[in-house]
C-alpha cells in the first residue's frame, strides 16, 4: 500500500491559495486526484471551470462558493460538489483566518480559465 503523506507532498502556490497534492499520478494514483488546499484569509479565486466533477471538503475555517451561479457557504465537514464545466468561484469568507479543505476529481482534470485550459501541476 503507497502512502503519499502530506509533510512530503510538493506546495503549489496561486493567489492565495496553497495546493499539496496527495494522491495524483505522480505520487501513485491511477483513477483519482486528492489534494489538500490552504486558502489564506480573504482569499479569492479567479473565475473558472473544469472539466471533471471536482469536490471540496471544508476541513477548518469557512469556504464560499458561487457554483453555476449559486452560492454557497460551507464548514468544517461540508462538502461542496461542482458538475464539470460549472462556473466556479470559491473565497475563503474569513479575513483572519486560513481555511483547509480537501478536494478530489478524477485524474486527467483540466481547468479553463479565462477561456484557456490548462492542467493544473497540483493534480498531475
Amino acid at each position: 500500500m503507497p502512502l503519499a503523506t502530506l509533510a512530503d507532498a510538493p506546495r503549489f502556490a496561486r493567489d492565495g491559495f496553497t495546493f499539496r497534492p496527495l494522491a495524483v499520478p505522480s505520487r501513485g494514483s491511477a483513477e483519482l486526484a486528492v489534494w489538500a488546499l490552504e486558502l489564506e484569509p480573504g482569499a479569492v479565486s479567479e473565475a473558472h471551470s473544469v472539466d471533471r466533477e471536482e469536490v471540496f471538503v471544508v476541513v477548518s475555517g469557512t469556504v464560499a462558493a458561487t457554483v453555476a451561479g449559486r452560492e454557497a457557504t460551507a464548514g468544517p465537514g461540508d462538502a461542496i460538489i461542482v458538475p464539470a464545466h460549472a462556473d466556479l468561484r470559491i473565497r475563503n469568507a474569513s479575513d483572519q483566518d486560513p481555511a483547509r479543505l480537501t478536494v478530489a476529481t478524477s485524474v486527467g482534470m483540466r481547468a479553463i480559465v479565462d477561456g484557456a485550459p490548462f492542467t493544473p501541476p497540483w493534480a498531475q
